[in-house]
């Protein structure tokens, strides 16, 4: 049975080229390519491990995986080299498929005795599949950005406490994922102060937003998420946060907070 490291070429193209199409037709009339990054400076991925760019098809490969998932740093590294590294990948993260080319010595084909002993060089790909800094616990991405803690609020704090969500804080992106059951959100230091809102409570309206999805799960209300982007089923789920300001007003610092759902757009990127 072959294992993942061991997929062959055929196959890891097809993956990486669906990947491609499916960023493409997630936004079809105004197609955001992972380059552009909404205006931010494109990172060029690396291994975490041995500090080499990758190249080729695996740029755009990793470019993709970063810009669905709201990943920054340009880290990148297998399972085993994470391990190795003394970072543990968190239960349910999904990897990113990279090629790596390796160049082989065999005996070259020959009609004839006069060929014999001779050899060639040959290359042959294998898929690998690797994780982004921010999907592992116990390591900090070399491209971090400064400590800029927010302003905690102890009501709310117990507030999203006492629901069990599991927040993950790193990124550009907020979101809830399903297939980790997490709460994501981008890092502190990227919110700011806008639309008469503080940089805290920027932050818990978007971690509430984000709870809200987070309540719609199978086990939970059982809400249907919808399919695909814009569909009926995903607007009435987007609707939902907005119907819950009463509760959110118990542990709301000002009456502007009162609403948690516009997030800082404009600095933390894409909120799910």
């Amino acid at each position: 049975m072959r294992s993942k490291a061991q997929k062959p070429r055929s196959d890891i193209y097809e993956t990486i080229t669906a990947k491609l199409l499916a960023a493409i037709e997630a936004s079809p009339g105004d197609p955001i390519m992972p380059w552009q990054r909404g205006g931010t400076r494109p990172v060029l991925p690396s291994n975490a491990v041995t500090g080499q760019a990758y190249r080729g098809v695996n740029v755009l490969s990793l470019w993709v995986s970063a810009l669905e998932r709201g990943y920054d740093s340009g880290e990148w590294a297998t399972l085993r080299q994470w391990n190795e590294k003394g970072a543990r990948v968190r239960k349910g993260e999904k990897a990113s498929p990279i090629v790596f080319y390796k160049e082989i010595t065999v005996a070259a084909e020959s009609d004839g005795d006069d060929g014999e002993g001779e050899t060639e060089r040959r290359r042959f790909a294998r898929g690998y599949w690797v994780f982004a800094a921010e999907q592992v616990d116990g390591y900090q991405p070399a491209m971090a950005l400064p400590p800029d803690p927010i302003e905690r609020i102890a009501a709310a704090e117990a507030y999203f406490a006492a629901t069990g969500a599991k927040v993950i804080v790193g990124g550009t992106q907020a979101c809830y994922r399903r297939a980790t059951d997490t709460v994501h959100m981008p890092d502190e230091a990227r919110f700011i102060a806008s639309d008469g809102r503080t940089r805290t409570e920027s932050w818990y309206g978007v971690l509430g937003h984000e709870a809200t999805h987070w309540s719609g799960a199978p086990h939970r209300l059982n809400r249907e998420f919808g399919k695909r982007f814009g569909d009926k089923a995903y607007c009435f789920e987007e609707a939902a946060p907005r119907s819950v300001p009463p509760s959110c007003a118990r542990v709301s610092p000002s009456p502007s907070s009162r609403t948690p759902t516009t997030p800082a757009t404009s600095t933390i990127g894409s909120m799910s």
